[in-house]
């Protein structure tokens, strides 16, 4: 059987991890393996933890490898790196042994590298190894696994898995704590000495998971659609194959994503990967969790976008980074637009592929007018004699504030906590507008059922999905909102608490989905200088 090398210049393996406790789930793991191989998989990973500690474990295991659909790793994961398994070292390596020697062995069998310093157990897995022809001799993958954060000795460990000649496939598997683990995970793969697979855990480690394959991962995992996955942050199948084309991923792909907290319930990757799909691009788009403060901000963007081979080369920023971002931007001499110089706040960052130099944009405002002044019937540069009514007052509801005082209307910023609504509405109020001075005031939470507003728009992350409070609606229930026009800038789910609302109430109901699509398509022109067709993509 050939060993790892075989694969050593090909593209990065997609291997779908598959949960098997019992002999009697044996036959559904079969068919979740088939659904694996269908969706694009190229090998399945039997996890038996549980099911290495039966006494029937041998029959079941060797139908798994005599059944698989795809080439197989076996797996038995302690419980110290994340596994199921708590067992002892010796009765592992015995289960694995058997399962080297059988008539149709693993193509891969994963062994920690703990498992390995015990000595009765490295005996047995190497026995076994010795006595199975090369041609069908499962290759080794030694594994290290640290599910608090970087392992201590990480590079110490790479030295010793390199240089052991047992050792087909080093993998290390850190949770990491901030996206800038993914850069370590890269610098592995950049200095490796053999085939090696370096990946980060949980969901700021989606980056190693996808961008591995730029930098020569030996394979990437992934779960099906129904299950929860065997770590921390694991894409599906599908969206390795499909979303993320993992497959056509060169050492080239230029690297786009979306930084906020969270970034989870974000369609960017959906939309902008499909636009880029489209296009024939050779570019990836993912989320980016950054933590909410302006040091976890600057210290990530500094590094991603100084990383001399990830190849970054835009960024959609959203909650709770909008104004971050112009800051960022400032204090490195680069450029604003317009709109971003007016709110002091922006949701695009352009990244010169030459030069380095940032631009920091706002399509926001333009995307939130058009959606607005088309419920309205109106042109979106004339909203003279209209209230509106901004809910929030973050980054989006300033880019609102604008584009709609911007263009005649007057509006009142109401915001949970009122100072910042005074904040927002002073920092606009009376400047120069396309209409005239702008009209701009703080309201406070009564003003809402005054009945004296055309359109009510909420920019604040109530009612979105893995938000702080995805079920609650900003308006009120007794306000009455017949005839009105409600905006809504949550778009995960389309169907929002507001939104509900709002439709049962008898307003004119604006999704956030329309607004989301408008702007991503503004971004999507700043980076390629294509506009893409908003109907050209499903958002879901």
């Amino acid at each position: 059987m050939p060993d790892a090398g075989r694969y050593a210049s090909l593209m990065t393996l997609v291997a779908c991890s598959v949960t098997v406790d019992r002999p009697d789930l044996v036959s559904p793991a079969l068919d979740r393996a088939q659904g694996a191989k269908a969706d694009g998989a190229d090998v399945v990973e039997w996890r038996i933890d549980l099911l290495a500690k039966l006494p029937d474990a041998g029959g079941a295991i060797q139908r798994l490898l005599r059944e698989s659909p795809l080439p197989a790793i076996l797996t038995i994961r302690s419980e110290a790196e994340g596994g199921a398994y708590d067992g002892s070292p010796i009765d592992a390596a015995r289960v694995l042994a058997a399962a080297i020697v059988c008539g149709t062995p693993p193509r891969f069998v994963d062994v920690e590298a703990a498992l390995l310093r015990d000595h009765r157990a490295s005996d047995a897995v190497h026995a076994a190894l010795a006595g199975v022809e090369e041609s069908r001799r499962p290759s080794l993958v030694v594994s290290l696994h640290d599910m608090a954060g970087r392992p201590t000795a990480l590079w110490t460990e790479l030295e010793r898995m390199w240089s052991d000649p047992v050792c087909h496939v080093a993998k290390v598997a850190w949770t990491a704590r901030t996206v800038r683990d993914n850069l370590e995970a890269f610098e592995v793969l950049g200095s490796r000495q053999g085939p090696t697979i370096a990946l980060c855990m949980g969901e700021q480690g989606v980056l190693s998971r996808v961008m591995g394959a730029k930098f020569g991962a030996f394979l990437t995992f992934a779960r099906l659609d129904d299950e929860e996955g065997t770590a921390p942050g694991q894409p599906t199948v599908r969206e390795l194959v499909d979303r993320y084309r993992i497959k056509a991923i060169t050492n080239r792909t230029r690297v786009y994503g979306v930084v906020g907290w969270p970034v989870s319930h974000s369609r960017g990757p959906v939309v902008h990967n499909a636009w880029f799909g489209q296009m024939g691009l050779d570019a990836r788009y993912l989320p980016l969790p950054v933590g909410p403060t302006w040091e976890s901000f600057k210290a990530s963007l500094s590094e991603l976008i100084e990383h001399p081979t990830l190849g970054l080369a835009g960024l959609s920023v959203t909650l709770p980074h909008k104004e971050h971002l112009v800051r960022f931007v400032q204090e490195r001499g680069g450029a604003r637009d317009d709109a971003s110089l007016a709110i002091g706040a922006a949701n695009t960052l352009v990244i010169d592929q030459e030069s380095r130099a940032l631009r920091a944009c706002n399509t926001d405002a333009l995307a939130g007018i058009e959606s607005l002044a088309e419920a309205l019937a109106r042109a979106s540069d004339d909203l003279r004699g209209l209230r509106v009514a901004i809910l929030g007052a973050g980054g989006v509801a300033r880019a609102l504030a604008w584009a709609c005082a911007n263009a005649g209307a007057h509006v009142v910023v109401i915001n949970r906590t009122h100072e910042r609504a005074v904040e927002c509405a002073r920092s606009l109020d009376g400047r120069p507008g396309k209409r005239g001075p702008m009209r701009v005031e703080a309201g406070d939470a009564a003003s809402i059922g005054c009945g004296c507003f055309h359109a009510f728009i909420n920019a604040t992350p109530l009612g979105m999905k893995d938000g702080p409070a995805p079920d609650e609606s900003p308006i009120p229930d007794d306000v009455a909102l017949d005839g009105v026009v409600v905006m809504d800038t949550v778009y995960v789910p389309e169907r929002t608490p507001l939104v509900q609302q709002a439709t049962s109430r008898g307003a004119r109901v604006v999704t956030g989905t329309g607004m989301f699509l408008r702007q991503a398509a503004l971004q999507c022109e700043l980076w390629t200088g294509t506009r893409p067709s908003t109907i050209s993509v499903q958002v879901s």
